[in-house]
């Protein structure tokens, strides 16, 4: 009978589902992990999908309104000192402040002090009409610094770039030539990606990484509380005494912690739907560069019908993995901390892979590689947001997690049938 309970012949759903729902109940009576499940996702998936461009754009925006302070050391044409302190508008308003031009001694010494945010100095007289010498202007700043590049270096150096060009045209002119002469054939570039791809932005990989973070972040709480937890209280010991076999012990667990990693993945594309509702809402109401960089890095999600149902399945198989992991690693543990101090380093299992997959269009490995547990479906979530996932490959992905996650299913059976292990504490 004992060994009966460990094993059993096969399971009893009914029961199965009793000890699942027992531990989504206590899940649901802790508001704390409902917020991390439920809102965390709602929250966080906008907040970085919009804010990090909006951000980003709203700082490039200010610094090219915002007029800089840069230093000059010696002469410049008359010209091209009037260009830098002038500002560029359009229609009226002010699209790219110009800078505030300021004497300096030593171009390298008022950068490096914070009197200017750029010096230029001329290496030796610079021309005032294309055909003679060239001149040399040199810029001082400092070009680690992301304020300088999108501020005063950026600025000093359209400047100069339109400078030379006004110089080149002046003497076009004069010999009866157009512009078309520097440039007999031009590049025109069309963007061919499907226009799913196109709306995806270049922030795509996050949705992957933060879909599989989320599923482990909902899955944890249940999975530890379900078996360290129950550990702490005691109350495990009795349930392996009752009636029940060890093996739909198992099977409740691995059910509900399923469960409360697929609900954290659901809200988490349903924050990503929301934020590219927001994004195409942002880009068709305004413009300017934080519109700009919304459109061109936040992604703007929409699946189709076989797309949603493709995604939910890849989430299922790897919520599967992360699950029986959790509880493997759950029961394995003396206590609710030392779990929690064994699954850290999972986050970091997800992590490095799916930050790979910035670098996703230079792999070449064949469809072997989506059969490599997880990051198969993290490749596969990739493709499916940009509209071009093959059904091979994610039906190998789906495949591959779910031998993995009876193989760990196993894995955790066995751990619930050896004394030494549940009654380690």
């Amino acid at each position: 009978m004992r060994s009966e309970r460990r094993t059993g012949a096969g399971l009893r759903w009914n029961m199965v589902r009793r000890i699942a729902g027992r531990d989504l109940l206590s899940t649901l009576r802790d508001r704390r992990t409902l917020g991390a499940t439920i809102l965390m996702p709602l929250i966080l998936i906008p907040a970085l999908a919009l804010g990090l461009p909006l951000l980003l754009g709203s700082f490039i925006g200010g610094q090219q309104q915002e007029r800089q302070k840069v230093g000059v050391v010696g002469q410049i044409p008359v010209a091209l000192r009037t260009a830098l302190e002038r500002d560029e508008k359009v229609g009226g308003q002010t699209v790219r402040a110009g800078v505030t031009l300021v004497a300096v001694q030593d171009p390298r010494q008022a950068v490096q002090s914070g009197d200017v945010e750029a010096a230029v100095q001329a290496a030796g007289p610079l021309p005032t009409r294309a055909g003679g010498e060239a001149g040399t202007l040199q810029v001082y700043a400092k070009l680690s610094s992301l304020r300088t590049q999108t501020g005063a270096f950026s600025k000093v150096q359209d400047v100069v770039e339109g400078y030379n060009r006004s110089l080149t045209l002046s003497r076009l002119q004069g010999l009866g030539l157009g512009e078309d002469t520097l440039r007999p054939v031009r590049v025109q570039p069309i963007d061919a990606s499907p226009p799913q791809e196109q709306r995806s932005g270049q922030l795509a990989f996050l949705i992957p990484l933060l879909m599989l973070q989320f599923i482990l972040s909902g899955g944890m709480a249940t999975a530890v509380d379900a078996t360290a937890g129950e550990k702490e209280r005691g109350t495990l010991e009795s349930l392996l005494v009752s009636p029940v076999r060890r093996s739909e012990v198992v099977a409740g667990k691995l059910l509900a912690t399923t469960v409360t990693a697929l609900t954290s993945a659901a809200f988490s594309v349903l924050g990503f739907l929301v934020s590219g509702l927001l994004a195409a809402g942002l880009i068709k109401n305004q413009s300017g560069a934080a519109a700009e960089l919304t459109g061109v890095m936040g992604g703007q999600l929409s699946l189709s019908v076989g797309g949603t149902f493709a995604l939910l399945g890849l989430a299922a198989s790897a919520a599967l993995i992360i699950s029986a992991v959790l509880i493997a690693i759950g029961i394995y543990a003396r206590s609710f901390k030392e779990a929690q101090t064994y699954i850290a380093p999972l986050s970091i299992v997800i992590v490095l892979p799916a930050v790979m997959l910035q670098f996703a269009d230079f792999l070449t490995l064949g469809g072997g590689i989506y059969a490599v547990p997880l990051f198969g479906a993290m490749l596969s979530i990739l493709e499916i947001v940009k509209g071009s996932a093959g059904t091979a490959h994610i039906l190998t992905a789906i495949l591959s997690n779910l031998i993995v996650a009876v193989l760990l299913s196993l894995l955790a059976l066995r751990s619930f049938g050896r004394e030494e292990v549940i009654f380690r504490n």
